[in-house]
């Protein structure tokens, strides 16, 4: 739906009973009983009226890939392979070794000999092929260095941080993006930054064009770990630097990451999960310089004393607190005990005055904001365990942790106001009420540029269904 439109009896910052006009995709009034002048109404019922959520770190095109997939639950494996005829490609995800031996492709094969299967860990590191996958890959090539081997040389089927290769090797076949759309405005989500290293002029086409037919509403900011020239209907943001404690780079190394990217005129997002990952992204942006808009991606282990090392240094976090939740009772089983208060920092990162945003980091976190607040308010794991207590933020600062602009996240809540985009998630009750328990189903309606693209009554996709969550 498009051109003028009312939103009546809605709630706007606390106040109640308002009326607000959007046209020519900006909010043009705000006030009690605006006249109509041939805008269509829609009736809001009292519900509170917030800016569009942004998810500052997500993976499109990974998103779509798993809601193609198989689980890896040796079932529903067997069950595909049973399903589809010998030779067809399988894909499985989900895969995490929980403290036994890594799969192989020995592992791979007891369970599908006779069908080509890729499985990704969890983490996103790392594809393991079966024989068929693996044979079909390498073509009679020598392997890559991205492709283990065994002490005897031979491929052990691990493929580590492989996806260009694998794609260069297999072919890409887009998956269907509409479905993520849909489940994404349905959580009241206007705007995505694709934290994606791999992004290259085709996929940036790719979900340029998904954007430019609607079956990916939300607005585009795109990372790449290389040059990256913004196609149509999409802005690019910083440049990715994706660090593995295993094979850490040298410190030379890393400022000529950085240097590259200034050289292209963009700030830098690095991959830190490991206080190793950290220590030499703090030391590397110290010695190089910080520029406005770098970043350090999930913060999962931030020691006390680098805090104000981050603060000094004007990087924003970018967290994914619904992995308390979501993981939060495998960490406390794998994870140092003396590093569980160093988990996903909330409070004292904003004690700190570090800018902070939060992300799903879908797919390898569930694409859901709302469970995410839930668990920023909550801090227990799954099984009801408190991880980082200290760490919890109020239900409204949750949600401004989703509210901040793509170009600024950990900036200023964006805010409903005059002369404001008109992007906009309206809720079904006030929003105090919502903030009580936080949850997808108070989204009535998104709004994007004006348009609305999801409504409640309406038929949506829903993520455990259609986006693989």
């Amino acid at each position: 739906m498009s051109g003028p439109l009312i939103l009546r009896n809605v709630e706007v910052e606390g106040r109640a009973g308002l009326d607000v006009r959007v046209e020519d995709g900006r909010i043009a009034a705000i006030g009690p009983r605006l006249q109509r002048d041939g805008a269509r109404d829609l009736d809001a019922a009292g519900g509170a009226l917030i800016p569009g959520l942004i998810d500052h770190h997500i993976h499109l095109l990974a998103l779509a890939a798993e809601a193609q997939s198989v689980s890896l639950a040796d079932a529903r494996l067997r069950a595909a392979t049973a399903a589809r005829p010998g030779g067809a490609w399988i894909r499985a995800t989900g895969y995490h070794e929980a403290g036994a031996p890594l799969l192989d492709a020995a592992d791979l094969d007891a369970i599908a000999p006779s069908h080509p299967v890729r499985v990704q860990h969890r983490s996103g590191v790392l594809w393991v092929l079966n024989g068929p996958a693996l044979r079909e890959a390498l073509g009679g090539d020598p392997p890559p260095d991205c492709v283990e081997r065994d002490a005897a040389g031979r491929p052990t089927g691990r493929v580590w941080r492989g996806d260009a290769w694998l794609a260069a090797r297999l072919g890409r076949t887009p998956p269907p993006l509409a479905p993520i759309g849909r489940a994404l405005a349905a959580c009241g989500i206007t705007a995505v930054t694709d934290a994606s290293a791999t992004t290259d002029a085709w996929a940036a086409a790719l979900l340029a064009a998904a954007h430019a037919a609607g079956d990916l509403p939300q607005r585009l900011t795109l990372m790449s770990a290389g040059p990256l020239t913004p196609p149509a209907g999409a802005a690019v943001g910083p440049v990715k630097i994706l660090l593995d404690d295993e094979r850490l780079p040298d410190f030379d190394e890393m400022l000529t990451r950085i240097a590259a990217a200034r050289a292209w005129g963009r700030a830098v997002a690095v991959h830190c999960v490991t206080a190793s990952e950290l220590a030499i992204t703090l030391a590397a942006l110290d010695a190089s310089g910080a520029r406005p808009g770098d970043r350090i991606e999930h913060g999962s282990v931030i020691p006390q004393d680098a805090i104000p090392v981050i603060r000094d240094l004007g990087l924003t976090v970018v967290t994914q607190p619904g992995f308390v939740r979501t993981r939060g009772d495998r960490y406390l089983a794998e994870v140092d005990p003396t590093e569980h208060a160093d988990l996903y920092r909330l409070r004292s990162l904003k004690t700190a005055t570090v800018p902070l945003a939060a992300s799903s980091d879908a797919p390898y976190g569930r694409p859901d904001p709302w469970e995410a607040i839930f668990a920023t308010v909550d801090r227990r794991t799954r099984d009801g365990r408190p991880l980082g207590a200290s760490e919890t933020l109020a239900a409204r600062e949750a949600l401004d942790l989703w509210l901040g602009d793509p170009r600024d996240p950990g900036g200023p809540p964006r805010r409903v106001a005059v002369g404001a985009p008109a992007d906009l998630c309206l809720l079904d009750r006030p929003l105090a009420a919502a903030l009580t328990a936080p949850s997808a189903e108070r989204v009535a309606a998104t709004i994007i540029s004006g348009r609305v693209v999801h409504a409640a009554d309406a038929p949506a996709a829903s993520l455990t269904e259609e986006a693989g969550a």
